[in-house]
């Protein structure tokens, strides 16, 4: 059943075809916290207009990398039953701010070394920029270390 153009609460079918996802998507988004319904007499999930920009904001971050845990954290943050107003949305931009600069430090990081990498045609360990002979870097942790730019540092150069 298709809602009507201004209809206060939107279905589940409706949602999904507004914002080119499946439903299963939608049911996900909100076990997970992302998005809420209010339930009818039938069980059947209805949505507030407000759920279009959640699901449009949680799209557009998950494309770019955001964690749903962070997605999550932020979108708490805002107003529930509402559209959020410019003020909402300044006060999630300030709070991704500095996780975005890092991102933005470590892709360019990562397309620099591996375009030297792949542009000197060494092919091998012991002249790579990103080698570590006998895994010094180990004593720091687990994970990557020389791409990986922690708060507060810049790009390996």
């Amino acid at each position: 059943m298709l809602n009507p153009p201004f209809a206060k609460e939107l279905t589940i079918g409706t949602v999904a075809k507004r914002m080119g996802i499946p439903t299963s998507t939608l049911r996900f988004y909100e076990r997970e916290g992302l998005i809420r319904s209010n339930r009818t007499s039938g069980n059947q999930r209805r949505y507030t207009r407000d759920v279009l920009r959640r699901v449009a904001f949680i799209r557009v971050s998950q494309r770019v990398g955001i964690p749903l845990g962070m997605i999550r954290d932020v979108l708490d943050l805002l107003p529930e039953g509402r559209t959020p107003t410019q003020e909402d949305w300044a006060c999630v931009s300030e709070h991704w701010r500095a996780d975005l600069e890092t991102r933005i430090a470590q892709l360019i990081g990562l397309r620099d070394k591996l375009t030297d990498c792949i542009g000197c045609g060494c092919l091998t360990l012991e002249r790579c920029t990103l080698a570590n002979p006998y895994d010094e870097l180990g004593e720091e942790g687990p994970g990557p270390r020389r791409l990986e730019i922690r708060q507060g540092e810049s790009a390996p150069c």
